[in-house]
């Protein structure tokens, strides 16, 4: 399969502000974001608790290209967290922490979001991962989010990361995706017949008050409506930076797979919403051990046997792009029975029966990849 050039990659990453000792979060993230302006500038930035920091990639032609930047970018983040005396935890949720005894970011954003969504946006203590793939075209932008809602459900499962809430486990594999979806403009999107009907969209919910801006459009998949990107939000943050990564290349390669065949007049099917939903619920409650309906067939099968279809469908674009070792990731996961992050958080609690454990496991396999990333430096 000839491609065009491939689609860039950008890659936000939230991060859990930890005490290096406890586990336990902390409130500090506009110190940490003034202490590291010079070392990191406009790659670290704030979230809205206080306990999250967000870590964000420029602009990566390719994934080798985002390999090199997100170890280099975790590598300064790293000795700069260390020597407050903090870590950084990657999951959706922090396993034992409570909403209640968290803090805003100060800030006129944060505030009014608060005001107007009370105790939804307070509990909103959760962290994802955003990757954005380039797409010139915004009309194209448009037809490649109407088809890649399919595969939602996919990317959920694979990074499902937050069966932890408050000190309890909640039974689900993200629910993280649950918090979320309480708040307004969330979830999957409808389908959209073109970019002009998305910015009339945006132009009367922003003419009604509704919203000051298009970012406030936070569904699971979106075009942004500043930046030539299409923009993934569904994932849990994952808890290694392989995981991260695998999943960014298959978004890319995906991406790549559906624009060769919208240009070659082969869309992909659109699937309705509710369909979505279906598999969706199924990613939240059970991650890769769901079972779930492809509907353009009508068979039923699980998630993994889904997933390695899936790469399967964009195998052919792989050696173009040069991710060949992300997929390789992405077969031993799925063949790996420890699972996702998910998995292997509920397998140290069914084990101990104590979450404190898990987030010690969380800490230990943060500090293994940060040093992962040193090492590669």
């Amino acid at each position: 399969m000839t491609l065009r050039a491939p689609c860039a990659l950008g890659i936000e990453q939230e991060f859990q502000l930890v005490d290096q000792q406890t586990g336990d979060l902390c409130s500090c993230n506009q110190a940490i974001v003034a202490k590291g302006q010079q070392l990191l500038g406009e790659h670290l930035k704030l979230e809205a608790k206080q306990a999250c920091i967000e870590l964000t990639t420029g602009v990566c032609p390719t994934i080798e290209d985002a390999r090199h930047e997100i170890m280099t970018l975790q590598t300064k983040l790293s000795h700069l967290i260390a020597s407050e005396g903090l870590a950084l935890i990657r999951a959706g949720t922090h396993p034992g922490a409570l909403w209640q005894q968290q803090k805003t970011t100060v800030g006129e954003r944060y505030q009014r979001l608060e005001e107007e969504f009370q105790d939804v946006d307070r509990a909103l203590v959760i962290f994802g991962l955003h990757i954005h793939a380039g797409i010139e075209s915004r009309e194209l932008a448009v037809d490649l989010m109407n088809q890649l809602r399919a595969w939602l459900p996919h990317f959920l499962a694979l990074s499902s990361n937050s069966p932890f809430w408050e000190g309890r486990y909640t039974g689900l594999k993200s629910y993280r995706s649950i918090i979320w979806n309480m708040l307004p403009r969330t979830g999957t999107p409808d389908v959209l017949s073109s970019w002009t009907q998305f910015q009339q969209t945006v132009d009367e919910l922003i003419q009604f008050g509704c919203i000051e801006n298009g970012k406030e459009l936070c569904w699971d998949i979106r075009p942004h409506p500043f930046f030539p990107t299409l923009e993934l939000r569904v994932c849990d943050m994952p808890t290694t930076t392989e995981e991260t990564l695998a999943l960014a290349a298959l978004f890319q390669a995906l991406v790549m797979k559906l624009t060769w065949l919208q240009a070659h007049n082969r869309p992909y099917p659109i699937l309705p919403r509710h369909f979505i939903e279906e598999n969706k619920w199924k990613a939240v409650r059970y991650g890769l051990d769901a079972s779930i309906v492809d509907f353009l067939t009508g068979r039923r099968l699980t998630m993994r046997d889904a997933l390695h279809e899936l790469l399967d469908f964009v195998q052919d674009v792989v050696e173009d792009l040069g991710c060949q070792p992300e997929f390789d990731f992405l077969r031993h996961l799925l063949q790996d029975p420890a699972g996702s992050g998910a998995d292997r958080q509920i397998a140290i609690y069914e084990r101990t029966g104590d979450v404190q454990q898990v987030i010690q496991f969380l800490l230990k396999q943060s500090l293994l990849s940060f040093s992962a990333g040193v090492a590669s430096q």
